[in-house]
C-alpha cells in the first residue's frame, strides 16, 4: 500500500557507530552470526521502531559460549519477533539459550514440521555433546520449556505481531524449511535460510515468491560452484559404497540426524532392492533420534512432493526394508563389510566419530561426506587426506581410509542463485551463510549478471551494519461501502480513518465493526447555565459571531429554543437557567465552548440594582474578562491561538499563519482568504463582548 523507494546504503558499520543523517527512514540489518561464515546464523533487522530476528544458531566448530551468535551486540528485550527458518543447529540449536537465559520476551514462529523435529534434535544436542557443565548452553529442561514459547505457523499463512507482517515459502532443503517475507510499514525483506530450488527424492523445490522484495538476505554457502547433475551424484556414492563393501570394507556416511539423512536413506534402500548380491551387506542409520525421526517423516508425508506422496499410497518409502536403526556403538557386532550412516556430520563427537576412530587407519574402508563440511570440524579436515589424524583419546593414528566427498547437500548452487534472483529481482541483496573467499567470487560474479538492473550487492561481517533508507508515503486504502463505487476525479470521500500497525483504512462508520474491533458511538452532552436575563440578548450577541443562528419552539415543553452553527442547541428552561445539548466532536465542542463563554459574559455585564447603589466593575478588570473572552472564541473558531512576542496573536490554520493586532483590529498574512477570516471575525467578536447600553424607561 505504501509506495516505497530504496537508496544504497552509505557504508558499512558497527551497530555502536553513531547514525547517518539522511533523509527517510533508516532500516538497519545487522549479522551476528553468518556473516562471512557458515554457522550460527543469526540476522538482526530493525526499522521504524521495530525489530526482527531472523534464525538463533550455534557453530558447530566451536562449543560453550563461544559457539553463539553475537548477542551482546544487541538488547534481546527489544526483539518483538523470532523467526528460525529450519531445525538445524546451524540455525535453531541457540534458541533454547537465547529464549530462556537472555532478556528476550517477543514472540517466536517456525512451521509445525520444525517444530516437532526442533526439540529431537536439541534434545539429540545435548545428549551428544562431550562439552563440560560449565560449558552446557542449556539442558534438556530448557528445551522443554523453549517449546511452549514457540508458536507454529503455516505455509503462506500471514501473521501479523506489533505492526510487523510476516509468512512464509516452502525452501526446500529440509522437511519443514521455510523462507520468511517480513512487512514493516511497505517495505518486504526475505530471509532466504538455507533453500534449494532442486525437486529431490522426497522435497519439494523452494518457491518462487509472487512479488519481488525489496531487500533479499540470501544464502551463499556455494558461491559460484555448480552442483554436478543429480543422476551423476547418485551413480558416484552407490558405486564408492559398492566398491568398498566387495573388497571386504566398511563404509562411514557421516551425517545430521535429520536433513540430507533421509535423502541418503532412500537411495541407499532402493539400490540393495535392486541389487539381491547386497542383501547380506547391512546397512545401519546410526543415531539415537532413527525411530522417532522415521515417525515425524511418516507424520509430515502431505509436505513432500508428489513422488513420495504416491509412493505412500502403496506403501511407506521411510519404512525401509534393508535398512536398520543402530543406537549406540554398543549394540553394534563390527564384523564384515558394512554401511552405516551416524551423526553428527562434522564427526566432531557422537557415533559417527567413534566409528571413525575404528575404521580410519584401514585402507578397505571408506568414508563418505555426503554434504557441506563447516570449517574448523574433523570432516573439514580430512577431505585433504592428510596422512594422520587425532582420535578422541588424543592419540595420532594413520588415516589410510578413502575419502570421497559427494555433495548431496540442498543447498543451492550458483545455478539455482542467480536464476532465483533474476527472477526475484531484488534491488538489495545482502549476502550470508557464506565463507569469506567464496562470498566474494559470488559476488563478484552476480555484480557482472546484474549489471543492468542498478543492484546493491552487500556482504557484511559479524557485527557490520547494513544501513539503508526509505522514504515513504502513507496511503489510505477504502474498503466496504466506501469502496463499491470508485469516485470521480475532485469528489470527496468522507469516512472513518482507521490505523493499524503500519497500515491505514478509510470506511464508513457502519462498517466500522465489520472491518474492525472498533464501534462507532455518539456522545451527547448537556450543559445548564445561570442565566437570568432576555433570551434574545443572546441570540444578538451570537449573530455577531455565527452566521447561521436559528430561533424556534421545543415542540414537546413549548420553551424558546436556538440551533446554533447547525451543531448546539439552547433552550430557555426556566428564568434563571437555560441548558446547551450538542454531540460530541472535535468541532461541536469549540462551539459549544464559545458559546458558554458568551453567556456567562453577558451575564457579567448585566447591571444589578442594589439598595446603596449600582455596583459597577472598574474599566481595567471589564477589559481584562473582554480580552479573555475575545481568546476564547477565537481559539473556538481558529483552534490553534497563541500571544506572539509582539504582543500580537499569532493564528495558525492548515499550516497558514495570521498575526492579528489587538488594539487597532489589523491582520496580517501571506494567505489573503485567512487574512479576511479573521479581520471579519474580530470585528464581528469585539462587536458581540461591547456592553449592553442602558435605555431609561
Amino acid at each position: 500500500m505504501a509506495s516505497m523507494g530504496g537508496q544504497p546504503p552509505s557504508s558499512l558499520k558497527r551497530r555502536d557507530a553513531p547514525p547517518v543523517s539522511k533523509e527517510g527512514d533508516q532500516l538497519i540489518i545487522t549479522p551476528l552470526g553468518a556473516g562471512n561464515e557458515v554457522g550460527r546464523s543469526c540476522v538482526y533487522m530493525s526499522y521504524k521502531g521495530k525489530t526482527v530476528l531472523f534464525d538463533c544458531g550455534i557453530h558447530p566448530a566451536y562449543s560453550g559460549m563461544s559457539a553463539l551468535p553475537y548477542f551482546d551486540e544487541i538488547d534481546p528485550s527489544i526483539i518483538d519477533v523470532l523467526l528460525i527458518t529450519h531445525f538445524h543447529l546451524d540455525h535453531a540449536a541457540s534458541l533454547p539459550y537465547f529464549l530462556e537465559k537472555t532478556t528476550f520476551k517477543g514472540r517466536v514462529f517456525m512451521t509445525h514440521a520444525t517444530k516437532a523435529i526442533y526439540k529431537l534434535i536439541l534434545t539429540d544436542y545435548v545428549k551428544v555433546s562431550k562439552v563440560s557443565v560449565e560449558d552446557m548452553l542449556f539442558d534438556e529442561q530448557d528445551i522443554n520449556r523453549s517449546m511452549d514459547k514457540i508458536e507454529v505457523l503455516d505455509f503462506h499463512q500471514t501473521v501479523e505481531v506489533n505492526g510487523i507482517r510476516f509468512w512464509c515459502y516452502t525452501a526446500g532443503h529440509v522437511l519443514g524449511a521455510a523462507m520468511f517475507m517480513v512487512d514493516i510499514a511497505g517495505v518486504r525483506v526475505l530471509y532466504t535460510g538455507d533453500y534449494s530450488r532442486e525437486e529431490d527424492r522426497h522435497l519439494r523445490a523452494a518457491e518462487l515468491p509472487q512479488f519481488s522484495p525489496d531487500i533479499c538476505i540470501i544464502e551463499s554457502t556455494y558461491g559460484v560452484q555448480l552442483h554436478q547433475p543429480r543422476h551423476i551424484r547418485e551413480k558416484r556414492f552407490t558405486d564408492v559404497i559398492h566398491t568398498t563393501i566387495s573388497q571386504g570394507g566398511r563404509v562411514l556416511i557421516p551425517a545430521f540426524a535429520l536433513g540430507r539423512a533421509q535423502e541418503l536413506l532412500l537411495i541407499l534402500d532402493e539400490y540393495w532392492s535392486n541389487h539381491p548380491e547386497l542383501h547380506n551387506i547391512p546397512i545401519y542409520y546410526a543415531s539415537p533420534l532413527a525411530k522417532k525421526c522415521m515417525t515425524v517423516y511418516q507424520t509430515y508425508i502431505l509436505s513432500m512432493n508428489e513422488r513420495i506422496r504416491n509412493q505412500f499410497a502403496n506403501s511407506n518409502p521411510f519404512k525401509f526394508k534393508h535398512i536398520s536403526p543402530l543406537n549406540s556403538i554398543d549394540d553394534f557386532n563390527d564384523v564384515g563389510p558394512s554401511v552405516v550412516m551416524a551423526s553428527p556430520g562434522g564427526l566432531q563427537s557422537g557415533l559417527s566419530r567413534q566409528l571413525f576412530d575404528s575404521w580410519c587407519s584401514d585402507k578397505k574402508n571408506a568414508c563418505v561426506l555426503p554434504g557441506y563440511v563447516v570449517v574448523g570440524t574433523l570432516a573439514r579436515t580430512i577431505i585433504s587426506e592428510p596422512k594422520e589424524v587425532t582420535l578422541m583419546n588424543g592419540l595420532i593414528a594413520p588415516l589410510n581410509m578413502q575419502v570421497h566427498y559427494i555433495s548431496f547437500s540442498a543447498h543451492a548452487d550458483y545455478a539455482q542463485t542467480s536464476t532465483f534472483l533474476k527472477e526475484l529481482m531484488p534491488p538489495n541483496i545482502i549476502l550470508v551463510h557464506g565463507e569469506s573467499h567464496e562470498m566474494g567470487r559470488l559476488k563478484t560474479k552476480l555484480t557482472t549478471e546484474l549489471a543492468d538492473c542498478n543492484t546493491n550487492i552487500i556482504t557484511p561481517k559479524n557485527c557490520q551494519s547494513v544501513e539503508m533508507y526509505f522514504n515513504s508515503e502513507k496511503m489510505a486504502k477504502t474498503i466496504g461501502r466506501l469502496a463499491e463505487k470508485t469516485p470521480e476525479v475532485g469528489e470527496t470521500v468522507s469516512g472513518i480513518l482507521v490505523k493499524k500497525g503500519f497500515t491505514y483504512q478509510i470506511m464508513a462508520p457502519d462498517d466500522l465493526h465489520i472491518f474492525s474491533q472498533l464501534s462507532a458511538a455518539n456522545i451527547t452532552q448537556r450543559i445548564t447555565i445561570p442565566y437570568s436575563g432576555a433570551f434574545g440578548v443572546i441570540k444578538y450577541r451570537l449573530e455577531q459571531i455565527y452566521e447561521s443562528v436559528e430561533s424556534s419552539t421545543d415542540e414537546e415543553s413549548g420553551v424558546p429554543t436556538m440551533r446554533v452553527d447547525d451543531r448546539v442547541t439552547l433552550k430557555q428552561d426556566s428564568e434563571k437557567h437555560i441548558s446547551m445539548h450538542w454531540t460530541s466532536d472535535p468541532i461541536s465542542d469549540m462551539v459549544s465552548d464559545s458559546v458558554v463563554a458568551l453567556v456567562l459574559n453577558i451575564s457579567r455585564e448585566m447591571p444589578k440594582v442594589v439598595v446603596e447603589s449600582e455596583a459597577m466593575k472598574s474599566e481595567e478588570e471589564s477589559g481584562r474578562k473582554a480580552e479573555k473572552v475575545i481568546h476564547a472564541l477565537l481559539v473556538s473558531l481558529f483552534g490553534d491561538v497563541k500571544l506572539g512576542e509582539n504582543g500580537k496573536l499569532v493564528i495558525r490554520v492548515d499550516g497558514n499563519v495570521a498575526h492579528l493586532d489587538k488594539q487597532s483590529g489589523d491582520v496580517e498574512s501571506e494567505n489573503e482568504g485567512l487574512k479576511e477570516r479573521v479581520r471579519t471575525a474580530y470585528r464581528r467578536i469585539q462587536s458581540a463582548v461591547k456592553p449592553i447600553p442602558l435605555i431609561a424607561a
